[in-house]
């Protein structure tokens, strides 16, 4: 067909881990694998988040730590995040130039 675009589907890598959940304390636990936690960027100690979103899923992020300025409101502060974290490969490109 004239003047018909054929657009490729969104195919996003997923990686998928699995692991059994065990006791820790009176909580439940699992174990990160080293490849997640490395590109979650986090270490032993370091507080994580758990975030559902409206389909049910759910996100583990690295938690953010420090007190935000008079006025700035969280959901503000991680819009901000957000758009950093997607456009992270743009920026360090400008850096390096």
């Amino acid at each position: 067909m004239a003047g018909v675009i054929k657009l490729p589907k969104d195919k996003r890598a997923e990686t998928r881990f699995v692991r059994k959940v065990g006791r820790y304390g009176n909580s439940l636990g699992v174990g990160l694998p080293k490849a997640l936690a490395d590109k979650l960027r986090i270490a032993q100690g370091d507080e994580v988040e758990f975030i559902e979103n409206d389909r049910g899923e759910v996100v583990l992020k690295k938690a953010r730590k420090g007190n935000l300025p008079e006025g700035v409101r969280p959901e503000v502060l991680q819009v901000f995040y957000d758009v950093f974290e997607e456009d992270r490969g743009i920026l360090e490109d400008l850096r390096n130039r």
